[in-house]
């Protein structure tokens, strides 16, 4: 049996890295794990390293990239090392660093520890489904640890072209894991594996640990799917001859889990985070609570910045028990984050989704860039995604010919019963002298309140959709302010119309 861990962040600096293989739009769990990385090194004043694994050409491609990349850096996670950034140890593309992997192969199999395998994926599947109806188990069987040279010959000679296998040691590995504690695994589950293919391609278990050693990674956090290739990793480690005290230190991850209690994926919920982006959620917002997914600084706090996360984290409060994701808790912490920012930069952020919207046209300067400043200031406190302000403010932009008001509110409130308010409403702004929110809202309340006696809601409820085009709107007197009198005063009548010719 060999030990491996239980080394801290006192044996040297903290080197961690985030090692995605970027086959489309990093997901929940991706940057769940690169933001716990990310914490624990700027907690513990290490580095953080940014390595693509990118030898798989087919499905990952320069464009999922540099995505990839641009997505961390939205989120504020900076890397040290890595592309863009440079570093001691590059090129930290694996597709740049073949070589390396290559010249590890033939050490491994000059000096024994790897050996060529020639079995087709024919038998190697018939020898697993004998195994399996043995009882056995039902990995590779070793079957060509001892080829003799005449079988070699043979094989060569019907042009089988092979694998290198790993030479998997007898025994056992027992490491002991920051987050779930000491682990053993026996080598009898820890069959033979391949290092490379039949065509030179190194796999994930070769370069993943070929790179953890020659970039001096001392710490690997990452998910609990990837608990089951530690042994194999260690065991490439030392056959590099890592010394034991440098071998890394593991912690794995709990599970992230969809609605359903099942690990979240696409058939349970969404799990890209540009789509996250697309939709308004802010990446502070995303920060904390996919923090929250595992871990927590205590004190039942569950806000926090990047920074105080980083000041705070410990990968010894890691929970070890799976967490589920809940899109509601996190639109609430969006709303929160979202009615923290400073005013202006809210009306930044807003910006990009009026402009898709088409409401405005970039350079957004000027009166458009005004507009959309005190519109801003109607909608901050209630909105939970960014995604949410081209409705909520469309009603103040465009011409009035492109203005409609939502049919369902149209019918539900622009009946006969609303005429005498809507008229009313239209008659008390026309003589309006002031035209501000204050006088705004004392001559419609005189109106409908007062002289015809009206409840608030069957008052207002009528001028909102004739004005906003919607039920639910930013506040009511701001907005006439904001959209001025001309606009408001065609609106009410063109409302006038239509509740007037309702059946």
């Amino acid at each position: 049996m060999t030990e491996h861990g239980g080394a801290g962040p006192d044996r040297g600096r903290v080197r961690v890295r985030f090692a995605p293989s970027p086959s489309g739009d990093l997901h929940v769990g991706n940057i769940r794990t690169a933001l716990y990385d990310w914490a624990f090194a700027r907690a513990t004043g290490g580095t953080f390293v940014l390595r693509i694994e990118d030898t798989d050409a087919t499905r990952v491609r320069p464009e999922y990239i540099a995505s990839a990349q641009d997505t961390m850096r939205w989120l504020g996670l900076d890397w040290d090392e890595g592309p863009g950034a440079g570093g001691p140890f590059g090129p930290y593309l694996q597709s740049e660093r073949l070589g390396i992997y290559a010249d590890w192969v033939e050490r491994f199999l000059a000096d024994g520890q790897a050996y060529y395998c020639y079995c087709t994926p024919e038998e190697l599947q018939a020898r697993r489904q004998a195994a399996r109806q043995a009882g056995g188990p039902s990995g590779y069987d070793g079957h060509c640890r001892t080829l003799t040279a005449d079988e070699v010959a043979a094989f060569q000679a019907e042009g089988r072209r092979p694998v290198v296998r790993f030479r998997m040691p007898e025994g056992s590995t027992t490491f002991t894991d920051l987050i779930r504690g000491e682990v053993t695994f026996d080598h009898a589950h820890v069959p033979d594996f391949v290092l490379a293919r039949a065509d030179g391609a190194p796999l994930y278990t070769l370069a993943v640990a070929v790179d953890d050693v020659l970039m001096e990674i001392t710490h690997i956090v990452r998910g609990e799917d990837l608990l089951s290739s530690t042994p194999r990793q260690i065991a490439v480690y030392r056959a590099m001859g890592v010394r034991e005290d440098r071998v890394p230190v593991f912690a794995h991850l709990p599970y992230v889990l969809g609605p359903d209690g099942q690990r979240l994926s696409k058939r349970n919920g969404v799990v890209s985070i540009n789509w996250y982006r697309e939709q308004g959620f802010l990446p502070e917002a995303i920060d904390n609570y996919l923090a929250l997914l595992g871990w927590s600084p205590g004190e039942n706090r569950e806000e926090f910045t990047l920074a105080e996360m980083a000041a705070e984290f410990d990968l010894a409060r890691v929970n070890k028990n799976a967490a589920q994701f809940d899109v509601r808790k996190l639109e609430a912490i969006n709303g929160d984050k979202i009615r923290a920012l400073d005013p202006a930069d809210f009306a930044a952020r807003i910006t990009p989704f009026l402009v898709r919207a088409g409401m405005v046209t970039e350079p957004v300067s000027g009166a458009g860039a005004a507009l959309i400043t005190a519109g801003a200031g109607l909608i901050q406190t209630r909105i939970r995604k960014l995604s949410e302000a081209p409705e909520m403010l469309g009603f103040l932009f465009g011409t009035e010919a492109g203005f409609h008001v939502n049919p369902a509110d149209a019918e539900r409130v622009l009946t006969p019963e609303s005429v005498p308010a809507l008229a009313a409403a239209e008659k008390a702004l026309a003589g309006l002298g002031t035209w501000s929110h204050e006088e705004i809202e004392r001559v419609l309340r005189a109106a409908l309140l007062t002289d015809l006696g009206l409840k608030p809601r069957l008052a207002f409820a009528p001028v909102f959709v004739a004005v906003t085009g919607r039920r639910v709107a930013p506040p009511l007197f701001e907005s006439i302010e904001l959209l001025g009198r001309d606009k408001t005063l065609d609106r009410l009548a063109r409302a006038l119309a239509v509740a007037n010719a309702a059946v």
